[in-house]
């Protein structure tokens, strides 16, 4: 799209991660509109997960190891990780541990619906700052990057929404979580991109890596029980062909 690379770099990374956050939305009204069977929702959830593995893995790491080398990357992946942990152990005893379920696991009272809102804006903001990190190359947005947060957004806001639903929640306050951490993944994109332009390499691979650590503590701690929960016999599978489809997304220069 010629009239994004026109754009200031920073405003760039907001349109992009504006793209991948919209898939949020899609998936909260596939979930909340559409009886899906739970199967369906965490098969969609484990081929998200293997998209997500892929791209911190092939994209993310290897960015950031060749930005700062090894010990930047491990820093940041080994900080990104523990932070996450932190703070989702913090919110889940706030309500918010079974905020990607699809099921009643998310509970019928409305006293953890804060605690479910700032749950989904941690699982966002890693995936979205690696969008506008990786415009900071000068050679266009990683194609990469923003159709594993999309595949990645799709399914997590499948399985919430109709999780949400289940629970009771009102149809405004889905779309309108949904939305606003859609639009919080367009600002945490412009962000990474703005407070990083400039900055030594060493800096932004340890942002980087940061970023991949607290993606895969994410996978391991939401995304991957619901999966292998209602979809445990072709989970594996499903996850290694989302595995596979970033992969060659990665390596054929998509």
């Amino acid at each position: 799209m010629s009239f994004v690379r026109n754009m200031p770099i920073w405003l760039q990374a907001g349109f992009w991660g504006l793209v991948a956050g919209s898939a949020l939305l899609i998936g909260a009204y596939a979930g909340y509109a559409f009886s899906l069977p739970r199967r369906i929702i965490a098969g969609v959830m484990a081929f998200g997960s293997g998209v997500l593995i892929s791209a911190l893995s092939f994209d993310l790491m290897e960015e950031a190891y060749r930005r700062g080398g090894f010990m930047a990357a491990a820093e940041g992946f080994l900080i990104g990780a523990t932070v996450f942990t932190a703070v989702n152990l913090w919110l889940a005893a706030r309500g918010a541990k079974h905020r990607k379920r699809s099921g009643d696991q998310q509970g019928k009272q409305d006293e953890a619906g804060l605690s479910i809102a700032l749950g989904a804006l941690l699982d966002g903001i890693p995936e979205s700052l690696v969008i506008g990190l990786s415009l900071l190359e000068s050679k266009g947005v990683s194609t990469v990057a923003v159709v594993a947060v999309f595949l990645s957004n799709l399914p997590e806001g499948l399985s919430s929404s109709a999780g949400m639903k289940r629970a009771g929640r009102s149809r405004l306050y889905i779309f309108g979580l949904w939305g606003g951490i859609a639009l919080s993944s367009g600002i945490a994109a412009m962000a990474g991109a703005a407070l990083m332009e400039g900055a030594p390499a060493n800096l932004i691979a340890s942002v980087t890596a940061t970023a991949a650590g607290a993606i895969l503590a994410m996978l391991a701690d939401t995304m991957i029980p619901e999966a292998f929960e209602e979809a445990h016999d072709f989970a594996g599978l499903i996850t290694v062909i989302g595995f596979l489809a970033a992969f060659a997304l990665s390596k054929l220069g998509a």
